[in-house]
């Protein structure tokens, strides 16, 4: 059974929002992102299907969105042209980083963006089939991921007024 349409469950989600003063909580992930600005992982209680219902939402902002798209592109890319390279999520803890490689990893992210050959737009994703409630996949064309910007589209979005942006984006990585 899906706990997150569970009476109790969304009771004690409830309190929780209740005691912070908002409508949703933080989930706190182990990989740090929500520290990032760009990104979070919270809870709120909604309907689906006129029953009420936990959405378990991770938010993002468009050009995180964006960035993770030209990286995945670039890396395969990489793939075809240096077969040897090796995905940075399939890597070993005792791998050994190719300079080179990662220079033309490098190079082949700012053609992506300079050519924009990546765009993206705002999007709700909705996982009805989700381990614990209803999963919600959200990218918001926002520089930062805030309490406001959570709030003002949990109200939307249960109000059934969100409105999304169509236009397509296209980002460059910010020199360091």
């Amino acid at each position: 059974m899906n706990e997150g349409f569970d009476p109790e469950e969304i009771a004690e989600l409830k309190k929780e929002c209740e005691q912070e003063g908002q409508n949703y909580v933080i989930v706190e992930d182990e990989d740090g992102m929500n520290d990032s600005g760009e990104f979070a992982h919270f809870q709120f209680v909604g309907k689906h299907e006129g029953k009420e219902v936990i959405y378990d939402a991770v938010m993002g902002t468009l050009r995180l969105n964006h960035s993770s798209l030209v990286f995945e592109e670039a890396e395969i890319r990489m793939k075809k042209a240096y077969p040897n390279y090796v995905e940075i999520d399939k890597r070993k803890p005792n791998h050994k980083v190719d300079e080179d490689l990662e220079l033309m990893l490098e190079e082949i992210i700012e053609e992506l963006e300079e050519e924009e050959v990546v765009k993206v737009k705002e999007f709700v994703e909705v996982e009805p089939d989700f381990e614990y409630g209803i999963g919600l996949d959200v990218s918001l064309n926002v520089e930062e991921i805030t309490h406001e910007v959570i709030t003002k589209f949990i109200n939307e979005f249960n109000a059934g007024t969100l409105k999304l942006d169509p236009t397509l984006y296209s980002f460059t990585s910010e020199e360091e």
